[in-house]
Formats: structure tokens, sequence, C-alpha cells
């Protein structure tokens, strides 16, 4: 028995299911985790010194690679000026300075600690600014593990959202409202039926949650002007695709500007941040100065900030690592969907920018319903077998793929033969 299983054994004794997140674990295709001792550059390193090439880059924030030297020098140097203080601090002042920048739809931000709490403070944002409680989420569109998105669609886009996890009281979701990625039909059924009741749609602009699924042309613009016809805000989620897909997230890389934007852990350079931003006199009745109600004690944690402000730093005067980025990965992606035709395979590959997934289906996966055809008991076999030919995936059918600027061509290209030889060998 290896490191990883004995401290797994240990490990399931003392936390639920033997993890601190769902999503690191690794029994949805029949094996244990790996647990991880250290990270550099495209390369994870496990418990019993195995070498993984990543492919989850700590589910995205690690667009530079791990352990970018430059950010770890910039975190030792915040922490031997300490931990936290629960006090303002230069360093968050530069922070929310260089995302106003950076980000043309957004004059002030917040910072907080996860984007769960980030989207959490945002829907109550702009549920107080509008004086309105519904909001309409898409099925397959994860927005972290607040109460009230917790949701699925139940059995038509037309009924009230149902609790998708116990302990939820019903009452939390009869406010959310579920409709149809890439559908705009179900958005403006929503607001025809009760238009003055909803203050927000909140959306991920590439949906990374069901694998990765893109906005077909004109989608978010539609939801822009549905929005501004109904007087409702218009959200994005950038927990993923923010200072991903480009230096201004998704809403530059598809030309939309949301009202007001969510981020995550990319801008704490990895290291546990979030923030939610927009307009000016949408923020300003965020408390102190206005009458929405929203703290946090290490909210601005100077590490984090450090952290954080280092590496937007860096993609803010590289501007050419998003086209590095995102050619390298338009290849790869390219060639994993040739490699499966060589194969005889009709499975799809989806990806936008450094983001992609491989769905076991031969449907076109546009939405949830189309994403959930795919074969997961193949994917187990699939994953399984890169993870024992040194791959690092997440362990879900459902989960994008990350690329870093650390993955080299020779690393690409090394996980492509890997890959190309299980498909030649017929899956097995």
């Amino acid at each position: 028995m290896n490191k990883s299983e004995t401290l797994f054994q240990e490990a399931v004794t003392v936390m639920p299911g033997g993890v601190n997140s769902p999503v690191r674990a690794f029994g949805s295709v029949g094996t244990t985790p790996r647990f991880i001792k250290s990270a550099k550059g495209a390369y994870l390193y496990d418990e019993d010194g195995s070498r993984y090439i990543d492919y989850v880059g700590s589910w995205g924030p690690m667009i530079l690679g791990h352990a970018k030297e430059a950010v770890i020098d910039s975190v030792v140097d915040a922490c031997k000026r300490g931990l936290s203080f629960g006090a303002a601090t230069a360093i968050e002042v530069e922070m929310a300075r260089l995302v106003c920048e950076l980000i043309p739809s957004i004059e002030m931000v917040r910072m907080v600690n996860s984007g769960t709490e980030a989207v959490m403070s945002a829907i109550r944002l702009a549920r107080g600014y509008t004086g309105r409680n519904k909001i309409i989420k898409f099925t397959g569109c994860y927005h972290g593990h607040s109460d009230g998105l917790l949701v699925k669609a139940g059995s038509g886009v037309m009924t009230a959202g149902v609790p998708d996890s116990l302990g939820v009281p019903a009452g939390c979701t009869k406010d959310t409202l579920s409709a149809e990625y890439n559908n705009l039909n179900t958005v403006t059924e929503h607001f025809q039926r009760c238009g003055e009741e909803i203050a927000a749609v909140i959306v991920e602009p590439v949906a990374a949650n069901m694998g990765v699924v893109a906005p077909k042309p004109g989608f978010l613009k539609g939801l822009r002007s549905i929005c501004e016809e109904y007087g409702a805000l218009l959200i994005f989620d950038e927990v993923i695709t923010g200072f991903r897909l480009g230096i201004d997230g998704a809403q530059g890389y598809y030309g939309v500007k949301p009202d007001l934007t969510t981020f995550g852990k990319i801008i704490g350079g990895g290291m546990p941040v979030g923030a939610y931003g927009g307009r000016r006199e949408i923020m300003e009745l965020v408390s102190p100065v206005g009458g929405v109600y929203q703290a946090g004690t290490l909210s601005g944690n100077p590490v984090a900030m450090a952290a954080g402000v280092t590496q937007l730093t860096i993609l803010k005067e590289h501007p050419e690592y998003y086209t590095e980025l995102n050619e390298k990965a338009d290849k790869f992606y390219c060639n994993m969907q040739e490699i499966l035709k060589k194969s005889g395979y009709s499975w799809q590959v989806n990806h936008v920018g450094s983001l992609g997934c491989l769905y076991f289906t031969e449907t076109e996966v546009t939405d949830y319903e189309s994403a959930k055809t795919s074969d997961t008991e193949a994917f187990a076999a699939y994953c399984k077998h890169m993870m024992a030919h040194g791959v690092y995936l997440a362990p879900s059918q459902f989960e994008a793929m990350f690329l870093s600027l650390a993955h080299t061509e020779e690393i690409l290209n090394e996980t492509l033969k890997i890959m190309e030889q299980y498909f030649l060998a017929g899956c097995r």
C-alpha cells in the first residue's frame, strides 16, 4: 500500500469521505485521491514521490504554473510582516485599483475570501439595488454552495428551484429560477411571467462546471439586452474565466459588459480569496456606505493580496502571455480531437482558450442536457489510465482541464502520446 492509500484510510476516519471538498474525491473513477506534497511549474508530486502533469491547476488559478518564483517571493515577504491584521492595508488598495483598471465594467470592488462568498454577496447586492427578490441561474452552472444557488431545474424551466442538497430549506430556493444555458427563450419566458420580480441573471459566461460549454453567438449579448429591458442586473460569475481567457476576462473576450462580476482564487495567485465588483452606483450600496450588509474579518488578507497583485501585474505587463497560452491550447485541443478521429471515436472536445473538456459522447455538447449524455464509465476508465501514466486530471467527466504557461509543447506532446496510446489500443 502506498502513502496516498495509507493517508486516505486515515483521512476517511476524520474527514467526510476523506476529503475537504467533494471534487477531490476519486470514488467516481474507481480509485483513491493522490495526496500531493509539492508542485512546481506544470507538475504535481505526491507523497510517494510520483510526478504528474497537472491539468487541474488548483481548479484554475495557476495560470503562471505552480510555485512561480516571483509570486512565492511576494508571499514570503508578506508573511514576514504578519499573516493577518484584521485592519486596512495598502496592498488591498493596490489590488482594488488594479482590478478596476483591468476590468472595464468594474468601478469599485470588495474583497472577500472565496468565490462562493463573492457570488452570495453579489446576489444580495443585486436584490438590494433593484428591490426585487428573484434571480435566474442556468442549469449546469455552479456558483458556489450557498443555499439559494444549490438548485436544479426540476421538471421544467418554468418551475421554481428545487433544493439540490439536503439541509437546504425549500424556502431558500423559492426565488431561484432555472433556465437553459444557451437558450434565450427560457430566459425570456421567466421575464415575461414575472419580470418585475427578477433582480438579476447570473451566468458563467463560459460554462465550466459541466465540462466546458461555450456561449453560442448572441447568447451573452441577448442576456444583456433582456436585463436592460426589464431593469434587472446581469452578473458574470468569472471565478473560472476571470483573468484566464484574457486580462479583462470573458467579458473582454466576448465584448459584453455585466453589471456585477465575481472572482475567485485566481486574483490571489491560488490563495483563498474572492472579490465582487461593478458600477459605482451599485457598489456604493454595500456597507458601510450603503444598506447592503457584507463583512469579513479576513477579507483583503495581506498575504493573499500580495500573491494576487504579483500575479496580475505579471499578466498585465505581458499581454503576449495570453496569445501564447491560447495558441498553445488551440493546438493541444485540436490534436486531441484528431487523435479521436484517428482512433475511430466520435467523442467531443470542447474548448475556449486554455479551458477544455473531452466528453465521452457523440452528441454535440451545448448545454447541461447534452453534457449529461456522456458515458461516465468510459471517462472513469480513461481517467484511471491517464493517472496511472502520470497525467493528473479532475476525477469527473464534468470538470474542465486547465492549461498554464508552464505547460511546454514538450509536456503537451507527452500528454497527447499517452492519450493516443490509450485510444489506439481500443481504450483498454
